[in-house]
């Protein structure tokens, strides 16, 4: 008799319990989900001197000569996750990668070409990646 009213219990603390586990692994899985995207985001702010720079990004004349091909969004909600979708941001402390625009390729850590469209956006060279993590 004592083991029913043990299984019994059991149950109603697991038909209590279930719902709250599943609801914590959902919360914890979306906090993590946001808090990746926030932190791929592609904000960059363009500084004035090399010095400021994290990456120095040199914009290619043919898109077969860039490592990535960039579509610059007009809205921070926008931006990519390192997929080529920038937001420039008006002050340095929004962004994430603070670069420089060079006037020389072999000045340049990373090579861009601009696209008109946002689905042409994306890694040419993804060897580069990391350069904007």
């Amino acid at each position: 008799m004592s083991g029913t009213g043990t299984s019994s219990l059991t149950i109603k603390l697991l038909s209590y319990y279930l719902p709250l586990a599943n609801t914590m692994k959902y919360l914890l899985v979306t906090s993590l989900l946001a808090f990746a995207s926030q932190a791929n985001a592609q904000k960059v702010f363009s500084v004035d001197y090399a010095s400021q720079a994290e990456v120095k990004v040199f914009v290619a004349r043919y898109e077969n000569q860039a490592d990535l091909k960039v579509f610059r969004v007009k809205y921070e909600n926008q931006a990519g996750q390192n997929d080529g979708k920038w937001y420039f941001t008006s002050y340095a402390n929004q962004a994430q990668k603070r670069i420089i625009f060079v006037d020389y390729e072999n000045q340049a850590d990373l090579k861009i070409f601009f696209v008109d469209y946002e689905n042409q956006a994306g890694w040419r060279n993804n060897a580069k990646k990391s350069l904007m993590y």
